[in-house]
């Protein structure tokens, strides 16, 4: 059986290693070109990415590969697992210094995010690692993450893919269903720590990708929380690739979940 978590984990050092040698903004934001995604390319996540598919590769391991600027690359032969990598979400934090990014990587035995199997999530701010087996339950630095009793109201939600403007259009329908805000910069991080019960729930103003859900949805899931697209189609068949784009929301229960994906509609 393959050890996806000493990959991961051995990837997650490559990439601090790299965020070592780029210690300025200056040189973390030299834009480089454009990624697939259609965003601009920046050195620190230029770089980053072809040390963990550089690590990837070494294993041996047959994959096929979805990631946030190379895009699409194909697997050898039929049947094999399905990469999908965010070599830094959070990118704007990690270029300014701000200690709220991750390293986010799912593996899928099929083409939607129902195949994903394992994820795996790593704070470059806290060290914290997230992890998670479908059907296994998932575990925060090792260790299972103790279930949450979903609070009756959401005290703290969690924005993410944010601009004011996004923020300003929805604040007055969310001020019904929320008492306070987080906006942080990382969605796979926010989604984390709602799982953890850090946060109450959690929403996307701006469509995510599958780069940005594919890990941290896992840990919500196992954890036992609801996620759920906001403007098309359903999770489970949400497709593993850089075209399929929607809103996200995610909370302790379908009720939550639908009370603020009302909101943001």
């Amino acid at each position: 059986m393959t050890d996806w978590l000493d990959i991961c984990r051995a990837a997650a050092g490559d990439v601090r290693a790299v965020l070592g040698t780029m210690p300025t903004r200056e040189e973390r934001s030299a834009v480089i070109g454009t990624g697939v995604g259609g965003d601009e390319t920046t050195a620190v996540d230029h770089t980053a990415e072809t040390v963990v598919v550089e690590r990837l590769d070494r294993s041996g391991l047959d994959f096929a590969l979805v990631s946030e600027e190379l895009g699409h690359r194909a697997a050898r032969d039929d049947g094999a697992v399905t990469v999908v990598l965010d070599p830094i979400d959070g990118s704007i934090n990690a270029k300014r210094g701000i200690p709220y990014f991750s390293l986010s990587i799912a593996v899928a035995e099929g083409p939607t995010m129902a195949d994903v199997t394992f994820g795996f999530v790593h704070d470059f701010g806290s060290g914290e690692e997230w992890t998670a087996w479908r059907g296994g339950g998932a575990c925060l630095n090792g260790e299972p993450i103790e279930l949450v009793v979903p609070a009756a109201r959401i005290e703290l939600l969690g924005l993410e893919a944010t601009k004011t403007a996004l923020i300003a259009a929805c604040a007055t329908e969310l001020a019904g269903v929320a008492e306070r805000l987080r906006v942080m910069g990382s969605l796979a991080l926010t989604m984390c720590h709602l799982a953890a019960g850090r946060v109450d729930a959690v929403a996307t103003l701006r469509p995510a990708r599958s780069v940005d859900i594919a890990a941290a949805q896992l840990v919500a899931r196992e954890c036992g929380m609801t996620v759920e697209m906001v403007d098309e189609g359903s999770l489970p068949t949400a497709p593993l690739d850089l075209e399929g784009r929607s809103r996200v929301v995610a909370a302790g229960t379908p009720e939550a979940c639908a009370r603020v994906a009302a909101a943001i509609r």
